[in-house]
């Protein structure tokens, strides 16, 4: 009765923070309405300890299936200020050319694509629409930037945030299966900073890592400029029925000659190694540790790639982070961001006080409980990322648009 009286409240009946709740409840009356049917006609008296132990067991159900309440927050992004509303689609892009590593079965590789854009697609003309690409960081999810996404949307731009398979918290396979984060990676991932790893073996670890993102993120670049090159999707694309032709819209939209990277942390990462692409147009690193442009460990230290960076390359860090690359610098340290984006033909970097990590994500927003377990600072959460987004489109209207100037402050 109480659970219906609350149905009444704004957002009560549709917000996750309660399904947990309404699930154990149906539960509860359908246990019930089976043992009075059963136990009408012989109903015998429960032992004392039997009722003690029933209400202490549903005590604790309770409190599991209300953490949700009390953890997470309701959360539908950020107000935008672009003129246009935004949609969504989604679909699977299956890789034959790949086997799935972290599978014994023999299946391929799958990379889940999420899609915001402006919702009216159809009135833009072919070959409009800039198209920005997103990578989440390490068990991240593709809404990880939600924000982001739907802010670049309602200024005329195509976003696809693509999911990395056992790197991401959890996503979906072509079977409907959820796939969560391999244990072993999450372990290692917590890990492998540790002052007493050797950097051969860090360097180990962290290349098989981004092998398979960057492989991921070139092939969905790869089948989405196929499809638009052929105005059709290829045996690649697993998608359900009623998204095809909002996706193959979406697609006739997209200017494939503007194309921009981006994401936090890994995905950062993971952005600028596919950013040496001769088709990508512009690139930002969240707070991400360029470890796709180490190259090797030679004599226990970490070799960097020094070549040039033709794209024109935005890296936003936290106060910490911002503090380490300084201090790589007066130790002559050669620390990847570093030397990126010394050898970058157009480089800009700003970091942002009293940040931490995961204030680049929309997660602070989501749960501030989950956030400051992985590392937040005491800025205020939704001014931190409504100001990285501002950043973001005025460095992607530059750079993928051509509209206006772009210059960053040293420090927000």
């Amino acid at each position: 009765m109480a659970f219906l009286l609350l149905l009444f409240l704004p957002g009560t009946g549709s917000s996750i923070r309660y399904k947990g709740l309404a699930g154990l409840l149906i539960i509860r009356l359908v246990i019930a309405l089976i043992s009075f049917l059963i136990n009408r006609k012989n109903e015998k008296p429960k032992k004392r300890v039997t009722i003690v132990l029933s209400c202490i067991g549903g005590i604790i159900i309770f409190a599991m299936s209300m953490l949700p309440a009390f953890v997470i927050r309701d959360y539908n992004g950020r107000e935008t200020t672009g003129e246009y509303e935004f949609a969504q689609a989604q679909a699977i892009l299956i890789d034959e050319n790949r086997v799935e590593t972290f599978e014994n079965d023999g299946s391929y590789r799958e990379v889940p694509v999420h899609f915001y854009f402006p919702k009216n697609i159809d009135d833009f003309k072919e070959d409009s629409l800039p198209l920005v690409i997103f990578s989440h960081g390490a068990f991240g999810y593709y809404q990880s930037n939600s924000s982001t996404y739907m802010e670049l949307a309602s200024h005329g731009y195509v976003v696809v945030s693509l999911d990395h398979p056992y790197h991401s918290f959890f996503t979906k396979d072509s079977s409907g299966k959820t796939i969560t984060v391999d244990s072993e990676f999450f372990n290692t991932a917590l890990n492998v900073g540790s002052s007493d790893v050797p950097e051969s073996e860090i360097y180990d670890i962290t290349s098989k890592w981004m092998d398979l993102r960057i492989a991921d993120m070139n092939f969905v670049i790869d089948e989405l400029k196929e499809a638009g090159n052929s105005e059709a999707l290829s045996d690649a694309w697993f998608y359900d029925e009623k998204d095809k032709g909002i996706i193959e819209s979406v697609i006739e939209a997209t200017d494939f000659d503007k194309i921009g990277l981006m994401g936090h942390s890994l995905g950062g990462a993971t952005a600028v190694t596919v950013g040496r692409r001769d088709d990508i147009s512009a690139v930002i690193d969240i707070d991400g540790t360029m470890l796709g442009e180490e190259t090797g460990v030679e004599n226990g230290v970490v070799t960097i790639n020094d070549e040039p960076y033709r794209a024109p390359l935005l890296a936003i860090d936290n106060e910490e982070h911002h503090k380490s690359e300084i201090e790589a610098v007066q130790n002559s340290y050669a620390y990847a961001n570093n030397v990126v984006l010394q050898n970058a033909t157009c480089g800009y970097e700003t970091y942002f006080k009293n940040a931490g990590h995961m204030n680049f994500t929309d997660l602070p927003l989501i749960s501030p409980f989950l956030a400051d377990m992985l590392g937040t600072g005491s800025v205020d959460a939704g001014e931190c990322i409504d100001t990285m987004n501002g950043i973001i489109l005025r460095f992607y209207d530059c750079y993928l648009k051509n509209e206006g100037e772009f210059s960053v402050e040293e420090s927000y």
